[in-house]
């Protein structure tokens, strides 16, 4: 099982993943970009401040699009090194691998694409990187992306309408505490733990050292397809949330966390 410490660095990871240059996302520029030729220009301000469901965006069309969006960049990530232009050169990546920092770099640009497609606010606070959201919701997104046990029960429940309805009669601080900030505590501390069986039970040759698991020197388009339609696929489920659903997420998530929860909702 993977420690604290492993958790710990992958935030470092993301953080700096998120440093170079074409990784962020500028959610107005992107969304304006994905839907403008959509809408009339009075509906965009809309848009901009509230996602593309609330402007009229159908879900089944919302989900075309991140179809679309999810093939189109994992094929032209798969050729494209992002940490050329690294702040720092190589001094970072001699701490942080470069092809480490790439692979991550990649999922982390998709799941912002994808976020601000499925309606999620800004992850930038005036320039400045929210860290609070880094260590909920991206490293959530990743554990959904890497496929880790209840990490698409916690997201779906999380993001939710009915969740929200449900959870907002607990005090933030005691829910970021009790229930959200340990989930994703465990979900980075298992991210390691699998890439490290994915990476020798495909016998990949080339690995380099990351939070105790190895990740492939090679970015694929297979992989991170696979992986970016994992994410997609829960946001959409996102959307169609019944009670019923809501309930065996819950179940899910006590399933394959039983240690962490300590909280009824």
């Amino acid at each position: 099982m993977a420690n604290n410490g492993e958790s710990t660095n992958v935030e470092l990871i993301i953080v700096n993943a998120l440093k170079i240059p074409g990784v962020k996302v500028d959610r107005k520029e992107f969304l304006v970009k994905t839907f403008g030729d959509k809408l009339s220009s009075d509906q965009i301000p809309l848009l901009i401040d509230k996602g593309p469901l609330d402007v009229g965006i159908s879900k089944e069309q919302i989900n075309r699009m991140s179809k679309s969006l999810v093939n189109k960049r994992t094929l032209q990530s798969s050729g494209t090194s992002f940490t050329a232009g690294l702040p720092g050169g190589w001094a970072m990546a001699a701490t942080i691998p470069a092809d480490t920092l790439q692979f991550f770099g990649v999922a982390l640009r998709l799941s912002q694409e994808l976020a601000y497609i499925f309606g999620y606010k800004d992850f930038w606070d005036d320039e400045e990187l929210d860290l609070e959201r880094v260590r909920n919701e991206l490293i959530l997104f990743l554990g959904v992306m890497f496929g880790v046990g209840g990490a698409a029960s916690t997201l779906k429940v999380v993001s939710s309408k009915i969740a929200q309805q449900t959870l907002e009669r607990l005090p933030q601080k005691a829910l970021t505490k009790t229930f959200y900030y340990p989930i994703v505590k465990k979900i980075a501390a298992l991210i390691g733990v699998k890439m490290t069986k994915d990476t020798f039970a495909k016998g990949i040759s080339k690995v380099i050292p990351i939070v105790g698991g190895v990740v492939s020197g090679g970015l694929t388009y297979t992989s991170m397809t696979k992986m970016g339609n994992r994410l997609r696929n829960t946001m959409y489920d996102s959307l169609n949330y019944s009670p019923q659903e809501f309930q065996k997420d819950k179940d899910e998530i006590k399933r394959e966390m039983p240690d962490i929860i300590d909280i009824e909702f």
